[in-house]
């Protein structure tokens, strides 16, 4: 997610933030900014595993947007929304499970279910 959707975004902001998708009302570049920040900020924090839940939350709400209000929940045809369907199930699972025996969180003394 990181590299291969986030870091663009991130290196071409002043160039396509104008034109990003507004599915929330906020403003193009407020939309990209929210874009920017859960696909870079909050998986770099997931990899490595701080914050664990809230990173995931963050990540589940980017993609429900990307899903649902941009690609319209279509998960077949032409401009389909498989792969965000497929991060927010993925983000989704993160987020019930918690941090697992060696993320940053366990390591700190965050309570996580793998550590017992």
């Amino acid at each position: 997610m990181l590299l291969g959707h986030g870091w663009g975004k991130l290196m071409s902001f002043s160039e396509k933030a104008a034109t990003f998708p507004d599915p929330l009302g906020v403003g193009h570049t407020t939309s990209m900014a929210l874009a920017v920040f859960g696909e870079v900020v909050c998986m770099g924090l997931l990899i490595v595993g701080a914050f664990t839940r809230l990173a995931a939350l963050c990540g589940a709400v980017t993609m429900a947007v990307a899903f649902f209000l941009v690609h319209g929940g279509k998960l077949s045809g032409a401009n389909n929304g498989e792969m965000a369907f497929l991060y927010l199930v993925g983000f989704v699972a993160i987020f019930l499970t918690g941090p697992g025996l060696f993320a940053l969180d366990t390591k700190l003394g965050g309570r996580s279910d793998a550590a017992k």
